[in-house]
């Protein structure tokens, strides 16, 4: 599993393709996206993280063919499964034509910068790539995206608008059919969630402490188990010597 870096030169990476995207340019309201953006990253990489084939990026450029220029974009989150990771993170973004398959998932977080465009150009460049779906978040609940949460799904080469649900006031959500997880946005957070238990998946935050009690607790267990065993080598020992004391 591999999340796009794109601060981290290429050419320090494992490998040296013969071509690279450049860095995208620094955003303007990163503060205000950027918690939303790295939740969904981590959460999505977390549950993906058995499959190998899984690439869970950000910050990169995605396009068709880098040669053209003219519809390079930068994803907030993007997901495409049944590719090379490495080879899409060795080249510091996601060049359609190389990778062979458009992303299936592309999310992008509104700010007041970048709203107007993700709704109404980015769509269509989306849909343009093949981009099987696409989401839009929106902290506000609509003041920069056409909507609190949105999702678009890829039907004959255009965008359809998917109804989502309102189970509770202040609540909509929706299931990612691509990637069977629930996207919801509850009182202006983004939560993901299991669409089979309606709970939210943890936070990488949550799953990290997890894993270092995990790490802690078999690393404690491993010191305890080597502790009884020198103790009872030790023992052993012991009564060695009184045994061979004790001989004429």
């Amino acid at each position: 599993m591999t999340t796009l870096n794109a601060t981290l030169p290429a050419i320090i990476r494992e490998g040296k393709p013969d071509w690279a995207f450049p860095d995208p340019p620094k955003r303007f309201d990163a503060m205000q996206q950027m918690p939303h953006i790295i939740y969904a990253c981590y959460i999505m990489e977390d549950h993906f993280a058995d499959r190998p084939d899984a690439l869970v990026g950000s910050n990169g450029y995605l396009c068709y063919d880098r040669r053209d220029r003219s519809n390079w974009v930068v994803p907030d989150c993007v997901v495409a499964l049944g590719v090379d990771p490495d080879a899409v993170m060795n080249r510091n973004g996601y060049e359609i034509r190389s990778v062979g398959k458009p992303p299936d998932f592309v999310l992008e977080v509104a700010s007041k910068h970048t709203g107007r465009r993700d709704y109404l150009q980015k769509r269509e460049i989306y849909a343009e790539y093949g981009v099987r779906e696409y989401w839009r978040f929106d902290r506000t609940g609509g003041e920069y995206h056409d909507a609190p949460l949105a999702y678009d799904l890829l039907v004959d080469g255009e965008y359809r608008s998917i109804p989502l649900s309102e189970p509770r006031p202040g609540v909509i959500e929706g299931v990612s059919a691509a990637l069977d997880i629930g996207l919801r946005w509850d009182d202006g957070e983004l939560a993901l969630f299991d669409p089979r238990t309606g709970e939210a998946l943890s936070r990488y935050t949550d799953v990290r402490q997890e894993r270092d009690a995990a790490v802690i607790r078999a690393t404690a267990e491993t010191i305890r188990a080597n502790a009884e065993a020198a103790a009872t080598r030790a023992a052993a020992a012991a009564e060695l010597r009184r045994l061979r004391e004790l001989l004429p």
